[in-house]
């Protein structure tokens, strides 16, 4: 069995960016807009809790 000749490795340069805040700084990503979570839970109207002695 004949021996393969060795391939040619061929080395690409990776444009993507590794990070969010690395696409928005290249102005290719809009930056994500932050959840609002006001009101969305309701609290019960509860009395203090009596502490065991």
């Amino acid at each position: 069995m004949a021996d393969t000749p060795p391939r040619q490795v061929e080395r690409r340069i990776d444009e993507g960016a590794g990070d969010l805040a690395t696409l928005i700084d290249l102005g290719l990503a809009e930056e994500q807009p932050t959840p609002q979570y006001e009101g969305l839970f309701l609290e019960p109207d509860l009395p203090p809790a009596e502490q065991p002695e």
